[in-house]
Protein backbone atom coordinates (compact mmCIF):
# COMPACT_ATOMS: atom_id res chain seq x y z
CA UNK A 1 0.00 0.00 0.00
CA UNK A 2 1.36 3.58 -0.50
CA UNK A 3 1.92 5.85 2.01
CA UNK A 4 -0.26 8.44 3.81
CA UNK A 5 1.87 11.98 4.29
CA UNK A 6 1.40 13.78 7.30
CA UNK A 7 2.72 17.73 7.29
CA UNK A 8 3.71 19.18 10.54
CA UNK A 9 4.69 22.41 11.45
CA UNK A 10 7.50 21.61 13.94
CA UNK A 11 9.75 18.69 15.16
CA UNK A 12 7.53 18.55 18.61
CA UNK A 13 4.72 17.90 16.08
CA UNK A 14 5.67 15.55 14.03
CA UNK A 15 7.60 13.42 17.36
CA UNK A 16 3.48 13.31 18.54
CA UNK A 17 2.83 11.87 15.64
CA UNK A 18 4.98 9.56 14.98
CA UNK A 19 4.78 8.40 18.90
CA UNK A 20 0.62 7.28 18.17
CA UNK A 21 1.86 5.54 14.89
CA UNK A 22 0.16 1.96 14.95
CA UNK A 23 1.87 0.96 11.57
CA UNK A 24 4.97 1.84 8.83
CA UNK A 25 1.82 3.11 6.33
CA UNK A 26 2.83 6.82 6.99
CA UNK A 27 5.16 8.96 6.63
CA UNK A 28 5.95 12.52 8.75
CA UNK A 29 7.58 15.50 7.76
CA UNK A 30 7.61 18.80 9.89
CA UNK A 31 8.03 21.53 7.40
CA UNK A 32 8.04 24.83 8.65
CA UNK A 33 5.57 27.26 10.00
CA UNK A 34 3.18 29.10 7.79
CA UNK A 35 1.17 28.49 4.77
CA UNK A 36 3.45 29.41 2.28
CA UNK A 37 6.21 27.12 3.10
CA UNK A 38 3.86 24.58 4.28
CA UNK A 39 2.25 24.58 0.58
CA UNK A 40 5.95 24.64 -1.00
CA UNK A 41 7.49 21.70 0.94
CA UNK A 42 4.22 19.52 0.72
CA UNK A 43 4.70 20.19 -3.37
CA UNK A 44 8.33 19.50 -3.26
CA UNK A 45 7.14 16.44 -1.15
CA UNK A 46 4.39 15.28 -3.51
CA UNK A 47 6.27 16.10 -6.79
CA UNK A 48 9.30 14.09 -5.78
CA UNK A 49 7.04 11.07 -4.61
CA UNK A 50 5.15 10.95 -8.28
CA UNK A 51 8.62 11.35 -9.79
CA UNK A 52 9.96 8.57 -7.60
CA UNK A 53 6.76 6.28 -9.19
CA UNK A 54 5.71 6.25 -5.02
CA UNK A 55 2.66 8.60 -5.34
CA UNK A 56 1.14 9.27 -1.84
CA UNK A 57 -2.37 8.32 -1.19
CA UNK A 58 -3.38 11.01 0.58
CA UNK A 59 -2.01 13.60 2.92
CA UNK A 60 -2.78 14.98 6.07
CA UNK A 61 -2.43 18.47 7.86
CA UNK A 62 -1.53 17.57 11.95
CA UNK A 63 -0.64 19.62 14.51
CA UNK A 64 -1.59 21.82 17.31
CA UNK A 65 -3.77 24.71 17.00
CA UNK A 66 -6.03 27.49 18.88
CA UNK A 67 -9.38 26.82 19.60
CA UNK A 68 -12.46 29.33 19.86
CA UNK A 69 -13.83 29.49 23.38
CA UNK A 70 -17.17 27.53 23.53
CA UNK A 71 -16.50 25.75 20.37
CA UNK A 72 -13.28 23.64 20.95
CA UNK A 73 -11.42 22.94 24.51
CA UNK A 74 -8.14 22.75 25.22
CA UNK A 75 -6.75 19.13 24.41
CA UNK A 76 -9.82 18.33 22.17
CA UNK A 77 -9.11 16.90 18.77
CA UNK A 78 -10.57 18.80 15.70
CA UNK A 79 -11.02 17.39 12.20
CA UNK A 80 -11.97 19.91 9.64
CA UNK A 81 -15.07 19.65 7.36
CA UNK A 82 -12.70 22.14 5.21
CA UNK A 83 -9.31 24.16 5.83
CA UNK A 84 -10.45 28.34 5.55
CA UNK A 85 -7.62 30.70 4.76
CA UNK A 86 -9.07 33.43 7.15
CA UNK A 87 -6.39 36.61 6.51
CA UNK A 88 -6.45 37.17 2.82
CA UNK A 89 -8.20 39.61 1.08
CA UNK A 90 -8.61 43.89 2.75
CA UNK A 91 -8.96 46.09 4.60
CA UNK A 92 -11.99 48.45 4.39
CA UNK A 93 -14.01 51.07 6.05
CA UNK A 94 -16.52 48.41 6.48
CA UNK A 95 -14.14 45.64 7.95
CA UNK A 96 -12.18 42.85 6.46
CA UNK A 97 -12.98 41.69 3.09
CA UNK A 98 -11.89 38.15 1.76
CA UNK A 99 -10.27 37.92 -1.48
CA UNK A 100 -13.35 36.40 -2.92
CA UNK A 101 -14.86 40.20 -2.79
CA UNK A 102 -12.10 41.89 -4.59
CA UNK A 103 -13.59 41.10 -7.83
CA UNK A 104 -11.13 38.50 -9.03
CA UNK A 105 -11.87 35.03 -10.82
CA UNK A 106 -11.96 31.87 -9.28
CA UNK A 107 -8.61 31.35 -11.44
CA UNK A 108 -7.05 33.80 -10.00
CA UNK A 109 -7.64 32.50 -6.63
CA UNK A 110 -6.61 29.02 -7.04
CA UNK A 111 -9.68 27.84 -6.70
CA UNK A 112 -11.14 29.13 -3.33
CA UNK A 113 -10.61 30.49 -0.06
CA UNK A 114 -11.11 27.19 1.15
CA UNK A 115 -10.43 23.02 0.88
CA UNK A 116 -13.16 20.87 1.29
CA UNK A 117 -11.76 17.54 2.97
CA UNK A 118 -11.31 14.62 0.84
CA UNK A 119 -14.79 12.76 2.07
CA UNK A 120 -13.28 9.24 1.95
CA UNK A 121 -10.31 10.09 4.33
CA UNK A 122 -12.49 12.52 6.81
CA UNK A 123 -15.03 9.79 6.99
CA UNK A 124 -12.20 7.11 8.19
CA UNK A 125 -10.73 9.82 10.04
CA UNK A 126 -14.17 10.62 11.76
CA UNK A 127 -14.83 6.44 12.33
CA UNK A 128 -11.72 6.62 14.21
CA UNK A 129 -12.20 9.20 16.02
CA UNK A 130 -15.32 9.29 17.24
CA UNK A 131 -15.05 11.73 20.29
CA UNK A 132 -13.38 14.43 17.66
CA UNK A 133 -15.12 17.65 16.42
CA UNK A 134 -16.51 18.73 13.24
CA UNK A 135 -15.89 22.30 11.56
CA UNK A 136 -13.82 24.60 10.14
CA UNK A 137 -10.12 25.49 10.58
CA UNK A 138 -8.94 28.78 9.74
CA UNK A 139 -5.18 29.54 8.52
CA UNK A 140 -3.49 32.27 9.59
CA UNK A 141 -0.48 34.19 8.76
CA UNK A 142 -0.69 35.82 11.97
CA UNK A 143 -1.94 34.04 15.62
CA UNK A 144 -4.94 36.46 16.69
CA UNK A 145 -3.91 37.71 20.15
CA UNK A 146 -6.80 40.21 21.48
CA UNK A 147 -10.14 39.79 22.32
CA UNK A 148 -11.38 42.11 19.86
CA UNK A 149 -9.73 40.30 16.67
CA UNK A 150 -10.86 36.60 18.26
CA UNK A 151 -14.33 37.77 18.32
CA UNK A 152 -14.51 39.64 14.60
CA UNK A 153 -13.00 36.33 13.44
CA UNK A 154 -15.71 33.93 15.05
CA UNK A 155 -18.40 35.89 13.62
CA UNK A 156 -16.80 36.02 9.94
CA UNK A 157 -16.57 32.14 10.42
CA UNK A 158 -19.69 31.00 12.59
CA UNK A 159 -18.66 27.44 11.65
CA UNK A 160 -14.86 27.97 12.71
CA UNK A 161 -13.54 25.60 15.64
CA UNK A 162 -9.54 26.90 15.74
CA UNK A 163 -7.17 28.46 14.01
CA UNK A 164 -3.65 27.00 12.85
CA UNK A 165 -0.83 28.29 10.02
CA UNK A 166 -0.70 25.33 7.87
CA UNK A 167 -3.95 23.88 6.76
CA UNK A 168 -4.78 25.85 3.56
CA UNK A 169 -1.13 26.07 2.24
CA UNK A 170 -0.89 21.95 2.36
CA UNK A 171 -4.62 21.83 1.30
CA UNK A 172 -3.72 23.52 -1.62
CA UNK A 173 -0.65 21.90 -2.81
CA UNK A 174 -2.98 18.55 -2.43
CA UNK A 175 -5.75 19.76 -4.53
CA UNK A 176 -3.30 21.23 -6.96
CA UNK A 177 -1.44 17.50 -7.00
CA UNK A 178 -4.71 15.67 -6.96
CA UNK A 179 -4.36 13.96 -3.82
CA UNK A 180 -6.71 13.45 -0.88
CA UNK A 181 -6.74 16.10 1.75
CA UNK A 182 -7.46 16.14 5.44
CA UNK A 183 -6.96 19.03 8.51
CA UNK A 184 -6.28 17.26 11.73
CA UNK A 185 -5.60 19.37 15.28
CA UNK A 186 -5.60 19.06 18.93
CA UNK A 187 -6.15 22.22 21.01
CA UNK A 188 -3.21 23.71 22.60
CA UNK A 189 -4.95 27.00 23.71
CA UNK A 190 -7.63 29.57 23.44
CA UNK A 191 -7.85 31.85 20.92
CA UNK A 192 -7.48 35.43 22.12
CA UNK A 193 -5.65 37.62 24.52
CA UNK A 194 -2.33 36.29 23.93
CA UNK A 195 -1.03 34.78 27.41
CA UNK A 196 1.48 31.81 27.28
CA UNK A 197 0.95 30.88 30.60
CA UNK A 198 -3.11 29.34 29.44
CA UNK A 199 -1.37 27.56 26.38
CA UNK A 200 -1.38 23.97 27.47
CA UNK A 201 1.50 22.45 24.57
CA UNK A 202 1.79 19.13 26.98
CA UNK A 203 -1.53 18.28 26.72
CA UNK A 204 -2.03 19.07 23.30
CA UNK A 205 0.89 17.33 22.23
CA UNK A 206 -0.34 14.11 24.07
CA UNK A 207 -3.50 14.66 22.47
CA UNK A 208 -1.99 14.73 19.06
CA UNK A 209 -0.35 11.18 19.99
CA UNK A 210 -3.78 9.69 20.46
CA UNK A 211 -4.96 11.17 17.37
CA UNK A 212 -2.67 9.84 15.57
CA UNK A 213 -3.76 6.12 15.91
CA UNK A 214 -6.08 6.94 12.97
CA UNK A 215 -3.46 7.43 10.93
CA UNK A 216 -2.56 4.41 8.57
Amino acid sequence: MSQLLVITAVPAEAAAVRAGLTGDQVTVAAVGVGPALAAAATARLLTQAEADGRPYRAVVSAGVAGGFTGRAAVAETVLALRSVVADLGAESPQGFLPVTELGMSAEALGGDIAVDADPALLAALRAALPGARLGEVLTVSTVTGTAESAQRLAERHPAALAEAMEGYGVAVAARLAGVPFAELRTVSNPIGPRDRGAWRLTEALAALTTAASALR
